[in-house]
């Protein structure tokens, strides 16, 4: 007895549903913030998010080969352009190890791509564009290091960050004009593309910081440059050495400075989204709070540079700026004051929060 091929809104509810579900088992930063994003634009944020993440898994495997990667990258691209493509592609990554859930969802990447063609054709456009961007450049950088990502220099770094992060930020600025055109004019618009790169870079560089260890012991993969790290008597073969540690670090806190002045411009990003997007806006401070956390726990710890070592910030300081952060979304004051606090010390409700008057 054969079954017939569900109708095309079965196909979708199907989709939908994989989709919201999958979200906070392959990142639950991102699965509180995009709560907050509304219709058509949260379905594009979370279609592209997940997008990117199917191409991470592939570029992440630390088992499948050059070749193997490469060919799945330009697979990824294709079903952008087909949807026969799109519906055999799980078929094709049987073989790609990692973590469960990210394996999951690159099983189910035909789902996913029936979520981006329900999209608006704008946002289809928005979408093919940036992740593409990103496919091509993480294809780039898998085929320049055969062996397992090593960046050499500051430079390559910048732009290995480019085609991760950059182009996050790009293509949530170009959703957020699309789909808030009135709220987001030309004007506004312009302003916020000037400094939406460094927003998505600085919660990548954070990113890579906390997990320098997970990075190399698990995905093969090391993103400190050799050349800053030989200029410090270490290398890459030495980056969880223990005797290197102390040199090590330096490097570390270089790049740290970098994260913190990216995070920096990220909230003059935020605080150049107009007050009447308040969803856009508490999307977008949210993973800035827990990166600042992040970034100052980092200062004082050495934890990432020991094998199995990482970072988290605590689960109680975490509930804190889910609570507060958006109480003072509308006072651009209040935010700064809560980020300054933030980099201080773990905050806690037991902080006074100031009046949420906008300034």
């Amino acid at each position: 007895m054969s079954v017939s091929r569900p109708d095309a809104r079965q196909r979708l509810r199907d989709a939908e549903r994989f989709a919201t579900e999958i979200l906070p088992r392959v990142s639950r930063t991102f699965a509180i913030s995009i709560r907050w994003l509304p219709g058509h634009l949260g379905r594009a944020v979370l279609g592209a998010y997940l997008l990117c993440r199917i191409a991470d898994t592939v570029e992440d495997d630390a088992s499948a080969d050059v070749a193997r990667k490469a060919e799945l990258l330009d697979g990824l691209l294709l079903c952008f352009d087909d949807a026969a493509v799109a519906d055999a592609y799980d078929a094709r990554v049987t073989d790609i190890a990692g973590d469960p859930a990210h394996v999951e969802l690159l099983r189910n990447t035909s789902r996913v791509f029936v979520l981006f063609r329900s999209l608006p054709l704008a946002s289809q456009r928005h979408v093919r564009r940036w992740v593409g961007e990103m496919v091509r450049g993480m294809k780039k950088f898998v085929q320049l290091y055969p062996r397992g990502i090593r960046i050499e220099t500051l430079a390559e770094y910048k732009e290995y960050c480019y085609y991760v992060a950059g182009t996050v930020g790009l293509l949530l600025t170009d959703l957020w004009h699309e789909h808030r055109p009135l709220t987001i004019g030309r004007a506004r618009y312009e302003a916020l593309r000037a400094k939406c790169r460094e927003f998505g870079e600085a919660l990548q560089t954070v990113n890579i910081l906390k997990d320098i260890a997970w990075d190399a012991e698990h995905e093969n993969a090391i993103y400190i440059p050799g050349q800053a790290l030989r200029a410090q008597g270490s290398s890459h073969e030495q980056l969880l050495s223990a005797s290197h540690q102390r040199a090590n670090h330096v490097v570390i806190a270089d790049f740290i400075a970098l994260a913190s002045r990216d995070l920096d411009e990220a909230l003059e990003y935020t605080l150049t989204i107009p007050r009447r997007a308040l969803a856009i806006r508490v999307f977008c401070i949210l993973p800035l709070l827990f990166a600042h956390a992040t970034l100052r726990d980092l200062m004082a710890s050495r934890a990432m540079l020991r094998s199995g070592g990482q970072v988290k910030i605590a689960r109680a300081e975490v509930k804190a700026l889910l609570l507060v952060g958006p109480l003072l979304i509308c006072s651009n004051a209040g935010l700064r004051w809560l980020v300054a606090k933030v980099q201080a010390k773990p905050f806690t409700l037991g902080a006074e929060v100031p009046a949420a008057q906008p300034a």
